[in-house]
């Protein structure tokens, strides 16, 4: 098998509207097709993520919390790449984000943060 990359991480969430708000106003990811489907009373919204990701947000009924667990079994976190990590984060706390300390990757000296999405999601950014 040869990978490409990756094509999308999907994303449920628990109130669409914030976090449609969230994802497309407050990190400014753009919208490629927003869909509504009537026979499971859900939303599906395809996001761009820099030049060719992409996110899948989900919206359901009623979804199950997260395993809130960090060291639990499965995804641990997303992260993004940034050129400026402290722009980045101004523009985050800026909109209201609370977003953790910056740290240093000790195996490659990167610096990096972690922020919440609106159902407690954690996301990264990590400076290039």
């Amino acid at each position: 098998m040869k990978t490409k990359g990756i094509h999308h991480v999907a994303i449920i969430c628990s109130d669409y509207q914030k976090s449609k708000h969230f994802y497309v106003d407050i990190l400014g990811f753009a919208i490629i097709e927003e869909t509504y489907r009537a026979t499971r009373d859900s939303y599906k919204l395809d996001l761009r993520v820099g030049e060719c990701d992409g996110i899948e947000l989900f919206s359901f009924p009623h979804p199950p919390a997260r395993v809130n667990n960090p060291e639990a079994c499965g995804l641990r976190h997303l992260a993004f790449a940034v050129e400026d990590l402290d722009a980045s984060v101004a523009s985050l706390q800026a909109k209201g984000v609370k977003v953790e300390e910056i740290r240093v990757d000790e195996i490659t000296g990167k610096r990096f943060t972690f922020f919440p999405d609106p159902d407690g999601l954690p996301l990264e950014m990590y400076e290039r």
